[in-house]
């Protein structure tokens, strides 16, 4: 593959990431409460390279669209952290992404695979 194709990949995977970070932040979430090393640490282990850069504004947009909130807790190591949560509309989001996201692979295929 040419050193162009090769960014040009690149680019629509960062991009195709950026667009499924937020569902894939209520998806942990919706599993209990963390804290952002903890998401940052659990997208990392599934290939969604993260950096805390990437993942503070997602975490601030989704708590000011009342998705998510948070609570401040004393860590055995160090300062308190904050750990995230899922609210009832972060969960009714999540229901609605999970069927627009199960919708969308059906889409692609039929468009990878043809219709049937």
């Amino acid at each position: 593959m040419s050193e162009e194709n090769i960014r040009n990949v690149d680019n629509v995977k960062a991009q195709m990431r950026k667009g499924i970070l937020e569902y894939c932040i209520l998806s942990i979430l919706s599993r209990g409460d963390s804290y952002a090393p903890q998401i940052i640490a659990e997208l990392k282990q599934a290939d969604m390279i993260v950096v805390e850069g990437t993942l503070y504004p997602l975490l601030a947009r989704q708590k000011n669209q009342g998705l998510l909130s948070y609570r401040w807790e004393e860590s055995p190591q160090g300062p308190p952290r904050k750990y995230y949560m899922i609210t009832p509309r972060g969960k009714e989001m999540l229901a609605e992404l999970d069927a627009v996201w199960n919708e969308m692979v059906e889409q692609t295929n039929r468009i990878r695979y043809g219709s049937k």
